[in-house]
Formats: C-alpha cells, sequence, structure tokens
C-alpha cells in the first residue's frame, strides 16, 4: 500500500488526465502551476501541495488551509466543449470530488454527501467538504482551455478549525470518524475526473445526475445575485445550470451567485 506521501502512485501514465503527480510541500497555487504545464504541453498533470501560500477560491477569496492535512490539486485540460456548455465542466468536477470523497468514507457515511450549487460538496447537514475553482481560456465559441482546482478538508478535524470557517464547514475525518489516506482520495479523483471528462466529450451530460445530487433542492435560501439578496424555495438546477427559485410570486433563475443562507425546508426565509 502506497504511504501517504506517495503522491506519484496515484498517476496513470495510461489516463489522460492524472497521468503524473506534480507534488509540492509548499507553491504559490496550485492552479498556476497547472496553467504553467498546460502551456509547456502538459495536458492533464496533476498539481498537488501540501501547502498553498496564495491559493484562491471563487470570488477571488483566499483559499486558506493548514499544511499536510488537505487535498488540494488542480489539472489543467483542453477540453474542446462549446462555451455555453462550460458550466458542464464545473458541475462533471463537482461530481467526481462527490464520488472520490464516497470512496473514502464508511458506507453508511455515502450517502449523506451532496452537492451545493455551484459546486460545493456538503455533508447532511450542508457543512462544506470540498470546493472548486474552474478557470476557463475561450477561444472563438470554445472552451479551449482550463484548469480545474479543488480543495477537499480531509484530515482537519473540526475542532482545529477557525471558528469562521468551522461555523460552515466539516472534514471527511469528521464525517467518516476516522483519518483518511489522501493519496488513496487523490487516485480516486483523478480516475473519476477521467472518466467524467471523457464521456462529457463524448456528449454525455451529467446534468440529471448533478440535479439528483443537489442538496438544495427543496430547500428554503437567500441568494446574492446581482447585488440584490433573492428568497424562496429552491426548485432545482436549470439545463443551462442556473438556479431555478421559487420567490413570492415568480419563479427566477439565477446564473452567477452566491448561497448565504439556508432555512429549513418549510421554514420561510424572508426577502431582504
Amino acid at each position: 500500500m502506497a504511504s501517504a506521501t506517495d503522491w506519484s502512485s496515484a498517476g496513470d501514465a495510461g489516463r489522460r488526465l492524472g497521468r503524473t503527480v506534480e507534488f509540492h510541500a509548499s507553491i504559490g497555487s496550485t492552479n498556476d502551476r497547472a496553467w504553467e504545464r498546460l502551456h509547456q504541453g502538459d495536458e492533464g498533470a496533476a498539481v498537488v501541495a501540501d501547502l498553498q501560500t496564495a491559493g484562491r477560491g471563487r470570488h477571488g477569496r483566499t483559499w486558506s488551509s493548514p499544511a499536510g492535512v488537505n487535498l488540494m490539486v488542480s489539472v489543467g485540460i483542453r477540453p474542446g466543449l462549446e462555451a455555453a456548455d462550460a458550466w458542464l465542466l464545473g458541475a462533471a468536477t463537482a461530481l467526481a470530488v462527490r464520488d472520490a470523497c464516497r470512496s473514502v468514507l464508511p458506507p453508511t457515511k455515502r450517502d449523506g454527501l451532496g452537492l451545493k450549487w455551484p459546486n460545493d460538496v456538503v455533508d447532511e447537514s450542508g457543512r462544506k467538504l470540498a470546493g472548486l475553482l474552474l478557470e476557463t481560456a475561450i477561444t472563438g465559441d470554445l472552451v479551449s482551455e482550463a484548469v480545474l482546482g479543488v480543495g477537499v478538508n480531509v484530515n482537519w478535524p473540526l475542532r482545529e478549525m477557525p471558528s469562521e470557517i468551522a461555523e460552515r464547514a466539516t472534514s471527511l475525518m469528521d464525517v467518516g470518524g476516522g483519518a483518511v489516506d489522501r493519496v488513496a482520495l487523490l487516485r480516486s479523483y483523478l480516475t473519476g475526473l477521467a472518466g467524467e471528462v471523457a464521456g462529457l466529450e463524448a456528449g454525455i451530460s451529467p446534468l440529471e445526475r448533478y440535479r439528483a445530487a443537489s442538496w438544495l433542492t427543496g430547500r428554503d435560501a437567500r441568494i446574492s445575485a446581482g447585488g440584490r439578496i433573492l428568497a424562496g424555495r429552491v426548485r432545482g438546477v436549470a439545463a443551462d445550470g442556473s438556479l431555478e427559485l421559487e420567490t413570492p410570486g415568480r419563479l427566477v433563475s439565477i446564473a452567477y451567485g452566491e448561497v448565504v443562507q439556508v432555512g429549513a425546508e418549510g421554514v420561510p426565509v424572508l426577502l431582504s
């Protein structure tokens, strides 16, 4: 069995994505390095780090994590997808992350994991386990290049997280009740990602599986979008990836936004 630091064993020379794994004890950003590898002709190289000093998340936020306990990995690809379908790349990646997280948990703990729009992996209570940063380059009507950056809380116990993170996050260790092999998690993710991207490029949409995994569907929520806070009942995810929110009087489709509050099912969340 590979040791917890034998990152190279997660690579597979016969696989398009994750053929090789490049490990850094410390790096500025795995996404930045994945872009470099992609531009050097190394499509599919996985860049992993124990510590990022300039990691970033959605909306320009800083991604912070203690060294040596979580999984931070970025993969560069040339998907050749229609630009209008770029969101499906994020959906496929999120499903690969969710499935990889399931694979390292005890069987009784796997079914509770879901996806929180647009692409967070959460436990059954909505606490964040993993996030995704998808960066793309558009040429004409195509996504010519993309970097898929993923961060998973693995062996970072809730009791050690800063309070501002602990109030909305969790870790695989806490969900499963024990330490997780990060290399096994990476191997499972890269295998799943390769399959998801191959299916997507063959015209197999992950939309229905993404909808089935949606943790928000049926819940009341407040969504920040376009400088406003919209509140209502989440009805699902549209074919273009937008969130469908039933507000008083009308159904609203939200293409870009952020979930700022989720209420219990059946409990109204007031519009402000």
